[in-house]
């Protein structure tokens, strides 16, 4: 798993700005999976959705400022207790610390926080510091492949967890001059001026002059541009510092790959590769993630398993995060407790879908004005045709949310006629009856996770 990896910035899902073979081949050789969704677009909450299989109320980590209590069950614990030895390296992002250290773990050796991209600091159990020189993408790919070669003879599961592509991007060596003599091509929607979104999404701090010349940049803005240029020319700094940085992920997966196949594990191992998130690239003049909209809230979601997936498969069902934990135990034979929300997509894998596959999936992002993006706290639900968001705008008393409170807005993008999603139809009389629909269908899954609606009861009048 990386982190921040937006499913457009892989070939396999038809990126226009880069190449990723490695990762293509998980694509050629498995499934492509090309409608998973996040539950919560933001690294800390969906990895605790990922480990529990339960949505972020239900778990506790609804923002940054919230880490997963390690007395809850996960579902390493469960493969641990079916036999498996099971490794967590790389980012963890969870707490650290008696009461949040990875438990369900074997062995783990993980990044403090985000962790650093050169050098990196590591801690592993008893509280023990591990100093690395080198590049983290590689150090996390050879403790990997370290602990494939000391576990190959028994089953394992092996959690190899990149800090890639997150901010603040800083390439490799042998990645730091690439493209470099090339101009990479702005998004469609990059000069989006956001006419028609609601107000709290049109004031979100994540547009290419919220980008630190220094430390996100790495150059002084040059003299003489015009507004318009040196929007471009930040687009470009960061633009191509994230793909240098994909492309490390992407050769570090190549060496994963060819490991199993050296050992002749390929056809008996499940290869999964996926994000916490996605991430835009420049959609809508942003950076970043948190918004319900689609190159943040989908998931890259590639699925190898020779004896069940055919090779160059790929499915369009809706599949969530929360669905991660209770598909991997399926597929291992492993018992799914009652506790965990989400559903296995096993029966997906051989291209077809049950007659009552979900056809929506819930969405919700509490942190409320963090303090550096400013995105608004907000609901919603999706459907293959549809989306509607409501942004709720309270911080309630989440720890890392803050006020203001503002009024409650509305956004409904028809995803048919407006991928893009510039369109926001919320208040066009010919969508009211859709409206009314999709505003059923996000009451039914809240009460099907046991979120509960904005305002909260306590806050309503009699």
């Amino acid at each position: 798993m990386s982190d921040d990896h937006a499913a457009h910035a892989i070939s396999a899902y038809g990126s226009v700005i880069n190449q990723t073979p490695h990762l293509d081949r998980i694509a050629a050789n498995g499934m492509r999976f090309d409608a998973a969704f996040c539950t919560n677009s933001i690294c800390a909450p969906s990895r605790a959705a990922i480990l529990t299989g339960t949505y972020n109320h239900v778990n506790g980590v609804t923002t940054l400022d919230t880490h997963l209590d390690n007395s809850l069950w996960t579902f390493p614990d469960a493969l641990q207790d079916a036999g498996y030895v099971t490794g967590m390296i790389g980012k963890w992002h969870l707490g650290h610390g008696p009461g949040f250290d990875p438990a369900g773990f074997d062995e783990w050796r993980v990044l403090p926080g985000q962790g650093h991209y050169h050098n990196p600091v590591m801690l592993e159990a008893d509280g023990v510091i591990v100093e690395r020189g080198g590049y983290v993408t590689d150090l996390i790919t050879d403790d990997s492949l370290d602990f494939i070669d000391r576990h190959a003879d028994r089953p394992f599961a092996l959690f190899c967890h990149h800090k890639a592509p997150h901010r603040v991007w800083e390439p490799s060596r042998e990645h730091f001059t690439m493209y470099d003599d090339v101009d990479i091509p702005e998004p469609e929607t990059f000069r989006d001026d956001l006419v028609g979104r609601a107000e709290v999404v049109q004031a979100v701090k994540m547009r290419m002059m919220d980008l630190d010349p220094i430390i996100d940049l790495k150059s002084p803005v040059p003299a003489g541009l015009t507004l318009d240029e040196e929007i471009s020319w930040r687009y470009q700094r960061y633009i191509k510092d994230y793909l240098r940085v994909v492309a490390s992920i992407d050769d570090n997966v190549g060496r994963l790959l060819d490991d199993l196949d050296a050992r002749g594990l390929t056809d008996n191992t499940i290869v999964v590769y996926t994000s916490d998130q996605g991430f835009f690239l420049g959609d809508h003049g942003w950076f970043d993630k948190r918004l319900m909209y689609e190159e943040s809230l989908s998931m890259p979601l590639l699925v190898q398993y020779p004896p069940v997936v055919d090779a160059g498969s790929s499915s369009d069902e809706i599949v969530v995060n929360v669905d991660f934990c209770p598909t991997l135990l399926e597929l291992m034979d492993v018992e799914i407790p009652s506790s965990v929300q989400g559903r296995s997509f096993a029966p997906l894998l051989d291209g077809s879908a049950p007659d009552d596959w979900p056809q929506s999936m819930y969405y919700r992002y509490w942190m409320h004005h963090d303090g550096a993006h400013d995105c608004p706290a907000h609901y919603g639900v999706r459907t293959k045709t549809h989306k509607l968001i409501c942004y709720y705008n309270d911080p309630l008393d989440q720890p890392g949310a803050h006020g203001p409170t503002e009024p409650m807005e509305w956004e409904l993008f028809d995803l048919v006629a407006d991928p893009y999603e510039v369109n926001n139809v919320i208040e066009d009389a010919a969508y009211a009856d859709v409206r009314l629909e999709l505003e059923a269908e996000l009451s039914r899954l809240q009460i099907t996770v046991g979120d509960t609606a904005y305002p909260p009861p306590s806050a309503r009048k009699n």
